[in-house]
């Protein structure tokens, strides 16, 4: 029987090499002078990577059922660590294909596949809590970013960019490596009755992927992530120059705003995915969007830097809670039989709100409409979402308990 304290280890193992994706920005620039590139396809190898990881995840949660935790994190370890050294080489060869193949195709594919891995595994090891078990995982994704930035920026600096790209790789390889071969499921347990959360099939038997993916509540599900990314993702992409166009922040102001979001963003999924076990996914996403949708018109007319960080940084906290209280959520629905494979099918959401959510800013700002427009546009993409929200939470129609917790501590 494995400790499974350790099993969240190494899910955090994953999550946290996959998540450094995040960092992407850090070396924008420097990668833009080394392949003579422009600062829009140089992002473009960004979106390319979010594109797969979501498409990734959607074709290929079923194969991650099938294969089980360790031989799939051991593929999403080959992948992304490919395309962290091809990522390398593509700037040596100064190839912008070859920066889109090696760090989104290839990359892309490692962090699909890795983001799935552990999640049905940890959900089984820790039933009756299961929002906090999803939600430290989905926390070292958020996180990331706060430790591979500063590294890469350093290496970059110290020892060259290829090197930025070549030393994290083999560190990511090894971490990933070592933490797929310690994952493996618990003893099969079976569910026991209760009232607390919704509308759900046992935890052990579940619904198929073909059976989940058939029902409105899946469409449903995947309509509110995909909003949530959408807006969020948008806010992400522009809140630097829009703390200095809207309220007067400077570049330096702007920039430390940047990392406490990244802050922000991991804290959120652990802290929202925990208060999810004592009030239900259903309430909390619907307090997501009712919070959101007063964040996004108080952001509109913001005009202090002191309101806008605290309405940003309100919205980031529910954009990361809604990654890390999903997986929980369909657990309550549609149990753990094939939940990564469910899992996977929803972050195709994820994958093209990664490319709607800031094509979507950036057009309405360059037709002249400023980001007043777009943010009450949000506003009430958010509205449908709390009404979509209510439908989920008050469609309940049977309860049950998560199973006795059998796993070691």
């Amino acid at each position: 029987m494995r400790n499974r304290w350790l099993i969240a280890l190494s899910a955090v193992g994953i999550h946290i090499s996959i998540g450094s994706v995040y960092a992407w920005s850090v070396l924008t620039r420097p990668i833009m002078e080394a392949v003579g590139a422009s600062l829009r396809d140089v992002t473009w190898a960004f979106s390319v990577a979010i594109l797969f990881l979501g498409t990734s995840a959607g074709f290929l949660g079923n194969f991650v059922e099938r294969s089980g935790p360790k031989k799939s994190g051991l593929i999403s370890m080959l992948f992304f660590g490919v395309g962290m050294l091809g990522t390398a080489f593509a700037i040596s060869q100064q190839s912008l294909a070859l920066l889109y193949l090696f760090y989104g195709v290839i990359g892309g594919i490692g962090l699909g596949v890795g983001y799935i891995t552990p999640v049905s595994t940890l959900v089984k090891y820790f039933p009756k809590n299961r929002g906090f078990a999803t939600g430290m995982a989905i926390m070292g994704f958020g996180f990331a970013a706060l430790i591979a930035g500063p590294v890469m920026q350093y290496l970059a600096s110290a020892y060259g960019l290829i090197s930025a790209f070549v030393i994290p790789g083999v560190v990511y390889m090894v971490v990933m490596g070592a933490s797929a071969l310690y994952l493996k499921p618990p003893a099969k347990a079976t569910p026991v009755p209760s009232e607390k959360h919704a509308g759900a099939v046992p935890a052990v038997e579940g619904m198929s992927t073909e059976e989940a993916v058939h029902t409105w509540q899946f469409a449903a599900l995947w309509w509110i992530f995909f909003i949530n990314i959408t807006c969020g993702i948008s806010l992400l992409a522009v809140a630097s120059p829009m703390a200095q166009e809207t309220c007067g922040m400077t570049a330096g102001e702007a920039a430390s705003l940047v990392g406490v979001i990244g802050l922000i963003n991991g804290l959120g999924r652990i802290a929202w995915s925990t208060v999810s076990d004592y009030i239900g996914r259903g309430a909390t996403y619907a307090l997501f969007f009712l919070i959101e949708i007063g964040a996004f018109v108080a952001l509109a007319d913001a005009k202090t830097p002191g309101l806008f960080q605290v309405l940003t940084l309100l919205i980031i906290s529910c954009y990361g809670g809604g990654f890390s209280c999903m997986p929980a959520y369909l657990s309550d629905i549609f149990g753990v039989r094939c939940l990564s494979a469910i899992h996977g099918r929803v972050l195709t959401a994820w994958g093209l709100a990664g490319i709607a959510g800031p094509t979507l800013v950036s057009l309405f700002h360059d037709q002249g409409y400023g980001y007043a427009v777009t943010l009450y546009l949000f506003a009430g993409l958010f509205f449908v979402n709390f009404l979509i929200a209510l439908v989920l939470w008050r469609s309940r129609r049977t309860a049950w308990q998560p199973v006795p917790e059998t796993a070691a501590d």
